[in-house]
């Protein structure tokens, strides 16, 4: 008899809303960078600038697996697919960091032949106000991101807000680029900012990878999560039979299973009404988690090696 509950319908179908829109905000936002950022890097030959269109350009392709991943993702549970889909998330992202790792080779090339070259850019002008009106449309979108994922903590849409970011900093850097190649006589500083723009996404690249892997993967809940989600059951003085804590996390989804300890004089009714109320205050502290609890006779003792050591003793309250 094992006793588990999913993510409500409702609660569900608001999540994939929500990342749908905010998939679609950043695919808009990129379009229309796409084209400011063309006619600026044709207008100043400028490498930030350059390198900026390459990133925006990846940006548009990256927001639009994004867009598909998340439609997969919030697609209920099927028939074969019972934990959902929301790895897919997780198979965006992981996308998105080969787009993002490939650019920032490209760039971090680019950067070195022109510091070598020690060319001026021309019409810095042009650059500069198209930065700046990219930096304010980019803030935008960062502060629509960033309400969506405190509701849905999307892996794909937390991949597209980091890139993000990198472009709000990549924009401030072209304006400076452009000001001290220019204004300043610094002829080299436009290649260097270059350099340093494909710097900062390959550490991006590498954040966002981590993340991604770690749900393919089943990794466990950070340690600070698991011991929230045991400081919370040590407060049900039911859950004092609680042991072999297993957690992960599946896009905007988490997991939590273990097993508990009824007497042997315990009837399938009553335990099924115990597991039932420490499933809603569970949820109830942890939204869009689904439980799944196991009853064990008291003094019922688990195969040997089932969990890690480290594992097993962090799982018991």
């Amino acid at each position: 008899m094992e006793r588990g509950v999913a993510l409500p319908v409702k609660e569900a179908a608001d999540t994939g809303t929500l990342n749908r829109r905010a998939a679609l905000a950043s695919v808009s936002l990129a379009t229309l960078l796409l084209g400011l950022k063309g006619y600026a890097a044709a207008k100043t030959g400028s490498v930030a600038m350059l390198a900026s269109l390459a990133d925006t350009g990846l940006d548009l392709i990256a927001s639009l697996v994004t867009l598909y991943g998340v439609h997969i993702a919030a697609q209920r549970a099927d028939e074969n697919h019972r934990f959902g889909h929301g790895k897919a998330e997780a198979l965006a992202a992981l996308f998105q960091v080969a787009l993002i790792a490939a650019s920032a080779v490209a760039i971090g090339a680019r950067a070195i032949m022109a510091f070598a070259e020690g060319a001026p850019t021309a019409s810095p002008e042009a650059g500069i106000v198209v930065s700046v009106i990219a930096a304010a449309a980019t803030m935008a979108l960062l502060a629509y991101q960033k309400a969506v994922l405190a509701r849905t903590r999307s892996v794909a849409i937390g991949a597209d807000n980091l890139h993000y970011k990198s472009d709000l900093a990549l924009n401030f850097a072209v304006v400076l680029a452009l000001a001290l190649d220019r204004y300043a006589g610094l002829r080299g500083a436009d290649a260097l900012f270059g350099l340093g723009i494909a710097a900062w996404l390959g550490w991006g690249a590498w954040a966002s990878a981590s993340h991604a892997i770690n749900q393919l993967m089943d990794r466990e809940w950070p340690e600070e999560k698991r011991r929230a989600f045991l400081d919370v059951a040590a407060t049900i003085p039911a859950m004092s039979g609680m042991h072999d804590l297993r957690t992960r996390a599946s896009g905007a989804h988490d997991f939590a299973q273990f097993h508990m300890s009824f007497p042997p004089e315990t009837t399938i009714g009553t335990a099924h009404e115990v597991m039932e109320d420490i499933e809603t205050r569970l949820m109830a502290a942890f939204p869009g988690l689904e439980v799944i609890i196991h009853p064990d006779p008291v003094g019922h003792v688990d195969q040997e090696g089932t969990l890690p050591a480290h594992i097993a003793e962090r799982s018991e309250i």
